[in-house]
């Protein structure tokens, strides 16, 4: 399956090449696409259980999805 998620605080090609190396490294994680001009990610996974590791990952990182407390103050 793909999705395309909305997340925060992603303001620059150094936070698309974080996303990227740390989503990619998710087992059935696959294509990972980030915009930061439209504070997008867009991903392939396998199973409701990987999207939710998926979005884990993004707000452990610092990046949570649009909709959920973002920990993170710029």
């Amino acid at each position: 399956m793909r999705t395309t998620v909305h997340i925060q605080n992603l303001k620059c090609c150094g936070c698309e090449i974080t996303i990227i190396n740390r989503l990619t490294e998710v087992k059935n994680i696959s294509d990972v696409e980030v915009n930061h001009h439209k504070s997008t990610v867009a991903f392939d996974y396998h199973t409701n259980h990987d999207f939710e590791t998926a979005k884990h990952v993004l707000s452990r990182i610092g990046y949570p999805i649009v909709g959920t407390e973002n920990k993170l103050i710029l």
